[in-house]
């Protein structure tokens, strides 16, 4: 794109100075007009006409210079091809005054110059940054300027060929006077097509519009040279160049003021389909009709039949078109279903971070005395979902967020974090409202068949000037980590102290870096497997850790602690590794039987860190593992905001690695997102396969996911199956591709060549048919 086309590059004129020289440009062509048509009443000395050109291409040329604005570069052209029209007009008037060319005919140098001119203007428009288009958008555009060029070829060679001799008398002047009108008029026609195919970028449409008006005026009043052969003291050219100049004028005050108001701005081209090809073949049609009139009847009917067809099927290629934006209206809605879970934790329906930071922000901006925000954690609740199963757990999480929204006061919002962690912004800090929560935890709560009784370890942290959002979340969850560590199920306000307490996290990472290599820090693998057989097609290397003395250490513990100190580079490293040789081993020893592929989690934190793809690379050398068997998972999050994530992750894939998007739907789904990472799997989130059998809205976004899935070319991978049903209705739905404990839990690396499909009560289902 050229720079000056950005916005901002220049400085537009002030007001004023336009409308000054959009009064001059208007007097000039009138005080033309006038004297044009004395002239066809009776002579007049032609030095008049031609005079007057001297002050209306000087407006003009100063007008589209001043324009200036987002557009500089293409108004710039536009004042060089006025210059340019004032040398011609000026060559045309020493042709006629020298008697080289009689009457209306212009010598070469002078054709030259015109066409030079509006060559000029062409390369202008040709510059403006048109809308983003694929190759079959490019391919349709091809083929809708051929369309209109064929028509205008016809009609010139029916209109124009059998009246050249003519208008031309036969010499090179007026040939070249000729090429000069049918220049204009390709302008003009280029300039209709580039506004209606492609877009203006940053210039007003409007302002296009009126500057392709120019060509037409040039053409037209060209070819209504010859009429004035019998007046050889008058020219076109005195009233088309100040009319050309007006026009002008008019551009650039029209874009001036679109630029004084804020305009224009890029904006996608509508998705309605174009007329201008239905336009031409319907002009073309008629020309055929009127050509063949008062023939015979046989041509006349054959001519009316082709026409009739050919218009019946521009008919049923504009119904078709319409179905088109119909399905794109409709994909619409699925992405803003998408756009909607971003916003939303996809199994309690509860606000997530992101609208959470959004409104304590709110809350900041506006001053308000008394804001807190507090973080509540459920204990234990990891031994829930182990003895009871995850159906229970989630719906022990739904249950719990209905019960904290229930005792809340007006104005404050309630967000899941992930897991079993809920925020809530109070706006006016009620700590009694958190006691009472507290309470309402502990009376049962109802959960898929079972009643349940849970505490919660609360932190509470107050707003104090100059807070950010994060800073109030930091400050709320050290509040939280300290009711856990006094025993659960506690309330903590924060103080500074507590501060000091983090030196913990910091000694829990000293840890897990000493833990690397040793036999603390192991790895599981789950598989993922094809359905609906079960077979093996790839695994997902998984981190544990047994500390000596703290026993296991959830991941969820462990690798967000390694996130926010940076430890998770090495460990990180270390994994991958780990992973990278464990396959290289099944590959050696399992042949074809072994997984194909091993996937390996990768944080945000490692893909911002210079180099890693080197290191991927060297990985991969050292292990032995072929860069296909190796799939990189990364989260929307870590790469939706683009910069060096994304570009690092270019360059993995660059290697030849697969690269997946895990936990999609959850983060900052966006079908924006899957053109600019290079993904090739999409692996749904757990939370949209819990409910798919229940045909709800889970179901839709599932469907749509895998609708999307196909038309990409991606691979899609259900997350989280733990039922036939499950199965059976991902595969109905096209999924061919799932992992859960349906299927197998994380095993230990030796019990990978031992694994054997295992699920006899698949459910029989209708497959969708692959796309």
């Amino acid at each position: 794109m050229d720079q000056a086309l950005t916005p901002g590059t220049a400085a537009a004129a002030p007001p004023w100075r336009l409308t000054r020289m959009l009064a001059a440009a208007i007097g000039i062509d009138v005080v033309a007009w006038v004297w044009f048509l004395i002239g066809l009443a009776r002579p007049t000395p032609p030095m008049a006409g031609w005079g007057l050109l001297v002050f209306a291409v000087p407006v003009a040329a100063a007008a589209s210079w001043r324009a200036g604005g987002a557009g500089r570069t293409f108004w710039r052209y536009v004042s060089a091809g006025m210059v340019g029209l004032g040398l011609a007009s000026a060559a045309a008037a020493r042709d006629y005054f020298s008697g080289e060319q009689p009457g209306q005919m212009i010598g070469g140098f002078t054709a030259v110059l015109y066409v030079g001119s509006l060559m000029l203007m062409l390369l202008g428009l040709l510059r403006i940054p048109g809308a983003q288009r694929t190759r079959i958008e490019w391919t349709r555009f091809g083929l809708d300027v051929a369309t209109m060029v064929v028509t205008v070829v016809v009609f010139s060679w029916h209109l124009v060929l059998p009246r050249w001799e003519s208008w031309t008398d036969g010499s090179a002047a007026g040939t070249a006077s000729v090429v000069v009108v049918a220049t204009a008029a390709i302008i003009g026609m280029l300039a209709f097509v580039k506004v209606s195919f492609t877009g203006t970028g940053l210039i007003d449409r409007r302002a296009l519009y009126i500057l392709a008006l120019t060509g037409a005026v040039g053409a037209v009043g060209g070819a209504l040279a010859p009429l004035l052969a019998e007046r050889p003291y008058l020219n076109t050219g005195h009233v088309l160049l100040p009319t050309t100049s007006l026009l002008v004028c008019l551009a650039a005050d029209r874009q001036l003021r679109a630029t004084r108001a804020g305009r224009p701005a890029p904006r996608p081209l509508p998705r309605r389909p174009s007329v201008l090809p239905y336009t031409a073949v319907l002009a073309t049609g008629a020309l055929l009709l009127s050509c063949v009139d008062g023939r015979t009847a046989d041509l006349m009917a054959v001519a009316l039949g082709s026409v009739t067809v050919t218009l019946l099927v521009a008919a049923r290629q504009m119904v078709a078109l319409r179905d088109n934006v119909r399905l794109l209206d409709d994909l619409d809605v699925r992405q803003g279903e998408l756009a909607y879970q971003a916003g939303h934790d996809g199994l309690t329906g509860l606000a997530n971070r992101t609208v959470l930071i959004d409104a304590i922000t709110a809350m900041l901006a506006e001053g308000r005395s008394g804001l807190s925000v507090a973080l509540i954690d459920l204990d234990d609740f990891k031994a829930i979902n182990d003895d009871l199963g995850h159906t229970v757990g989630d719906a022990l999480l739904v249950a719990v967020g209905e019960r904290i929204a229930a005792g809340l006061p007006p104005g404050a919002v309630l967000a899941r974090l992930g897991g079993d962690e809920y925020a809530v912004l109070l706006p006016d800090g009620c700590r009694s409202t958190l006691t009472a929560t507290a309470a309402s935890l502990r009376r049962p709560l109802p959960a898929a068949g079972h009643e349940l009784v849970v505490e919660a370890s609360i932190g509470l942290a107050e707003a104090r000037p100059g807070d950010t959002a994060s800073e109030l979340l930091r400050r709320a969850d050290v509040a939280m980590y300290e009711a856990k560590g006094q025993g659960k199920g506690r309330q903590v306000v924060f103080d500074d102290r507590m501060d000091q307490r983090t030196a913990e996290q910091s000694r829990l990472t000293a840890e897990l870096r000493n833990a690397v290599g040793t036999d603390q820090l192991y790895l599981l693998y789950q598989p993922i497997v094809a359905m609906p057989g079960g077979e093996l097609a790839g695994v997902e290397a998984l981190a544990r850790w047994t500390h000596p003395s703290r026993g296991p250490v959830s991941p969820a513990v462990f690798i967000p602690a390694a996130e926010r100190t940076g430890s998770i580079v090495p460990v990180g490293a270390w994994i991958l590794e780990q992973a990278c040789r464990q396959a290289a081993h099944w590959r050696a020893t399992m042949g074809d039987a072994a997984p194909r592929t091993v996937s390996v989690n990768v944080s945000a934190r490692q893909l911002r860190e210079d180099g890693f793809a080197e290191e991927v690379a060297a990985i991969l050398s050292r292990t032995g593992l072929p860069p296909a068997a190796l799939t990189v998972e990364v989260t929307e999050t870590a790469v939706f905001d683009g910069g060096a994530a994304l570009e690092e992750l270019k360059n993995i894939a660059g290697l030849g690695v697969k690269i997946a998007l895990d936990d999609f739907g959850t983060g900052h789904s966006s079908l924006g997102l899957l053109r600019t990472c290079p993904a090739d799997v999409l692996k749904v989130d757990k939370s949209f396969v819990d409910d798919v059998t229940a045909d709800g809205p889970q179901t839709v976004v599932a469907a749509a996911l895998i609708s999307i899935c196909d038309g990409m070319r991606l691979r899609a991978v259900a997350e989280g199956v733990e039922t036939a049903e499950q199965a059976a209705k991902l595969q109905q739905l096209g999924y061919r591709y799932a992992q859960g404990y349906y299927y197998a839990r994380p095993l230990p690396a030796e019990d990978i060549a031992g694994y054997r499909p295992a699920t006899p009560d698949v459910l029989s289902f209708p497959a969708r048919a692959p796309k």
